[in-house]
């Protein structure tokens, strides 16, 4: 018996709505971590990578896991630059890798591209928040000379370590992302 058109993409659109899913659930719990310890636990995001792959194996086969992987390898290099630069913890990372592994390649644009404007409406936020959006703009500034000058080398005063610094626990802006991303899919669907 042959499917007809409209169950193979019924299929397809729970199949991606139960990546993107779990990819929010996964950032939500990280989010909940990060906000309270400033840690993202790797019990959370490691068995996720692996559940990720699994799951797009068992859907779609080798070539959707081998996608998946792709789409969480590269999530994964984009925010490892940020981690070599100072800018974020190895948790983040994990966590993008997760999300990415999770939600598939065809998704990691919006997510990357959604996660990356919600981290920089609540970095605003937070420094409006904090009344010290100026110096958080000289701050921004002094990276972007520091950086042109000496690479991904972190600044001395200006990174993810430095508890003086305005922090944003960035897994919220991971699940605002994943969120985003999944009303997305279903809004285009």
């Amino acid at each position: 018996m042959q499917m007809s058109d409209l169950e193979v993409s019924m299929i397809k659109l729970t199949a991606e709505f139960g990546f993107s899913a779990a990819a929010l659930l996964c950032a939500s719990i990280s989010a909940v971590y990060d906000v309270r310890s400033r840690r993202i636990p790797n019990f959370i995001t490691l068995p996720a990578i692996a559940f990720g792959l699994v799951f797009h194996g068992v859907v779609g086969g080798w070539g959707q896991l081998a996608m998946a992987a792709a789409g969480g390898l590269i999530c994964g290099l984009i925010f490892f630059v940020f981690y070599l630069a100072g800018g974020m913890g190895a948790g983040d990372v994990k966590l993008i890798t997760a999300a990415g592994c999770l939600g598939g390649f065809s998704g990691i644009g919006n997510l990357l591209l959604l996660t990356a404007l919600a981290g920089g409406v609540m970095a605003i936020g937070v420094a409006l928040y904090r009344r010290r959006l100026v110096e958080t703009c000289h701050n921004i500034y002094a990276l972007a000379v520091h950086h042109r000058n000496v690479g991904l080398t972190p600044h001395g005063q200006f990174n993810v370590g430095n508890e003086r610094m305005l922090r944003l626990p960035y897994a919220l802006a991971i699940a605002a992302g994943s969120a985003l991303s999944l009303c997305l899919l279903v809004v285009q669907r």
